[in-house]
């Protein structure tokens, strides 16, 4: 859970409404505590403390292979996030810092070319270490991140009164008027259903996804007990509920229809120092994070592989490929919204959802006296399949609805 996913949220109140959006907010973080609950119950039945040993221990081959993927998909999906952040809001940083128009171009202001630059330049190196000391304190720069754009987005909602298209402004953005009031464009759709209300839930299920790291957390705690865990999980997940729900519902008051799933970019004003500084402690925090997650694939494949013990040019030139290929994605998939669509409904749906409840099952399937936890936990997985065959046809859909749209205009 980070700021990427606090920004994004904002954009679900567009696809579903301002209540709908609180409605699914609200169901993800109850579902990911409770499954949290039976994924701490299967470690403490099986004693593992790594999920993909965990998977295997129940599962067999097959487990394991099903959760490195998953997992994998999951971390790809938050680095591919991070390096659209990178994309999308750097050049208006430094067409900012040069006292340049949002309309300036030029090719060091490219986001393709920024990104492959912070890539090589900062993200490589720091991958080619063997260990990453300093992965707590990017823990909690970019919790201060979170929490300083919850503050400044509060604090806009109450600068900004509306925005209003101006009509003759060179720019195809909309321009924020603070003295401007349009009732129509002012005011909050309750529920709303479109073609997008199907990217809602697989972004709130993406962000929302933390499992991977809970059982390592568990294995370090002192004293540790699946009380004492289930805690901790309950505490992090309410707080990032409220920063999300908080961060969703002052984005959306602010812009209304016109928000934008990258909240960040639609505070246009060149001369906001303020906003200015959000931009640059999200794009250090981001920047920080993506070896953290890369650390985490990396020594998935090299586990999966069987090729632990370390060897130096494997070490460098896995980085390097995984590096370029990551590239690549970022530089031509059109929109967060895909990146965030395939990710929730495929691997956020299976590590919230389906794993969890396949693995208790399993584990729990000569216990006679779990009938009870057992229908719950299979009414669970139940929904976990229903979110797949409901969400994955309809994201397909969008997107040959989208591509044949494109086609005809």
């Amino acid at each position: 859970m980070d700021e990427k996913e606090q920004e994004q949220s904002a954009g679900v109140g567009r696809q579903s409404g301002n209540v709908g959006e609180r409605v699914l907010l609200t169901s993800v973080t109850l579902l990911s505590i409770y499954s949290i609950n039976l994924l701490l119950i299967c470690s403490k039945e099986t004693g593992c403390m790594v999920y993909e040993k965990l998977g295997e221990q129940v599962f067999g081959t097959t487990g394991k292979l099903v959760i490195f993927g998953a997992t994998s998909l999951q971390n790809t999906g938050a680095m591919l996030s991070y390096l659209f952040i990178v994309k999308n809001e750097l050049p208006s940083a430094i067409k900012f810092l040069m006292g340049e128009e949002d309309t300036f171009s030029a090719w060091y202001v490219d986001g393709r070319i920024l990104v492959v630059i912070v890539t090589f330049g900062i993200i490589l190196p720091l991958c080619l270490l063997k260990n990453l000391g300093y992965l707590g304190y990017t823990s909690g720069f970019s919790l201060s991140c979170m929490v300083f754009f919850l503050i400044v987005v509060i604090y806009k909602k109450f600068q900004i009164l509306c925005i209003v298209p101006e009509l003759n402004s060179t720019s195809a953005n909309l321009t924020i008027s603070a003295n401007s009031t349009n009732t129509g464009m002012c005011t909050p759709k309750y529920v709303t259903f479109n073609s997008k209300t199907v990217y809602a839930l697989p972004t709130i299920a993406f962000a929302f996804v933390c499992h991977p790291s809970i059982l390592p957390i568990y294995s370090e705690l002192k004293d540790r007990s699946q009380k004492k865990m289930q805690m901790v999980s309950n505490i992090s997940f309410f707080s990032m509920f409220v920063m999300y729900f908080l961060t969703a519902i002052f984005g959306y008051l602010t812009f209304y229809e016109n928000v934008h799933s990258d909240l960040l970019h639609k505070y246009q004003s060149k001369d906001d120092i303020l906003i200015l500084t959000v931009r640059l402690a999200v794009i250090v925090a981001v920047i920080l994070t993506v070896p953290v997650l890369f650390f985490t694939v990396r020594s998935s494949l090299f586990e999966l592989a069987k090729k632990t013990k370390f060897n130096l040019f494997r070490h460098v030139l896995v980085t390097f490929i995984l590096l370029v290929v990551i590239n690549l994605l970022v530089i031509f998939i059109p929109s967060m919204k895909d990146i965030f669509g395939v990710v929730g409904v495929t691997s956020a749906n299976m590590l919230i959802f389906i794993l969890p409840s396949s693995l208790y099952l399993k584990i729990t399937s000569q216990d006679g006296d779990k009938r009870t936890q057992r229908i719950w936990a299979a009414l669970f997985l139940g929904l976990g399949v229903l979110f797949s065959l409901v969400s994955i046809p309809l994201v397909i859909y969008d997107w040959a609805y989208s591509s044949s749209s494109d086609e005809d205009h």
